[in-house]
């Protein structure tokens, strides 16, 4: 097949392909005699898995890692699930993160709505507020 179908097939642009291509995740392909690169199904298994574990946030280097092992004939199903099981636990941290956020915008979002809003200084309006955020104790 060549890179437009494999694209197609993977969810992927050709330019993601050829990117992957450069840094060492995918193969070089075989080449057809006008040059086009041309793929088979070993190449559109190892594109899936590359692009479904982009998709879950893996970091290039985490794909590399599972990669390799299979290249090396070791199964990667430990790491990845590592891999992923410390993702997820990233992701529950940013959650918190947003929410506290979330919390903070709403409570400044209500502070100011107690300023006037013709403040052109941003003296005594919300502009001030923000500007002073990171030194305001917000309570929830």
């Amino acid at each position: 097949m060549q890179i437009n179908q494999l694209a197609a097939l993977a969810g992927v642009s050709p330019k993601t392909i050829r990117y992957y291509e450069e840094i060492g995740l995918l193969p070089a392909p075989s080449r057809t005699e006008n040059n086009y690169r041309q793929y088979d199904e070993q190449d559109a298994e190892r594109l899936r898995l590359v692009a479904g574990a982009r998709r879950l946030d893996l970091s290039l280097e985490e794909i590399r890692e599972i990669l390799d092992l299979r290249d090396r004939r070791e199964a990667p199903c430990r790491v990845l699930l590592e891999r992923l099981e410390h993702k997820a636990d990233e992701i529950a941290e940013r959650i918190l993160a947003l929410k506290q956020m979330e919390r903070e915008l709403r409570q400044l979002h209500k502070l100011g709505l107690t300023f006037p809003t013709d403040d052109v200084d941003g003296k005594a309006c919300v502009c001030h507020l923000v500007s002073e955020s990171s030194n305001i104790d917000i309570k929830s």
